[in-house]
């Protein structure tokens, strides 16, 4: 089965957040919105981005890019705030797919590093390091380069 890779319109929401098992929880203390009245705004804001992943016009995946610029990063951080996937498809494909549609983005956006937290199962870890993110600390980092940036040069 093959699996489009889009960017979310306010009409997905709803599925997205059915996928997810219900209204994802935010932590305690956290902002009072509920996760599809956030979803349907960042659908909206140049801050994140959402990503859908369809088979035959079904929403069967989705993942959150959020943006935040950082002096540090040298530019903006990228994070992965989640991914999530329909238990009847193939979630090792579909989280590819939405992982390479995520990182191409963070590089058109200037993203100098995308963000991860780091997932418990080594499967996922394992997806992870295969899309060029590696451990650190806390959380897994993967650096890009923006479109049109310098790479540096090394001297031998």
């Amino acid at each position: 089965m093959e699996y489009l890779i889009r960017p979310a319109r306010i009409t997905d929401i709803e599925r997205l957040v059915a996928l997810t098992g219900g209204p994802v929880q935010p932590s305690p203390g956290m902002g009072a919105l509920n996760s599809a009245d956030l979803l349907r705004q960042l659908v909206y804001l140049p801050q994140a981005s959402i990503f859908i992943a369809e088979a035959r016009r079904e929403v069967v995946g989705g993942a959150v890019l959020a943006l935040r610029p950082s002096v540090r990063a040298g530019g903006f951080v990228g994070a992965v705030d989640f991914v999530v996937v329909d238990p009847d498809h193939d979630a090792e494909r579909v989280t590819d797919a939405l992982l390479e549609e995520m990182l191409r983005s963070a590089r058109n956006k200037g993203c100098s590093i995308v963000e991860a937290v780091l997932p418990e199962d080594p499967a996922e870890r394992t997806r992870l390091e295969r899309h060029g993110f590696i451990e650190t600390g806390p959380r897994a980092e993967c650096r890009v380069a923006a479109v049109g940036a310098a790479r540096e040069r090394t001297s031998n």
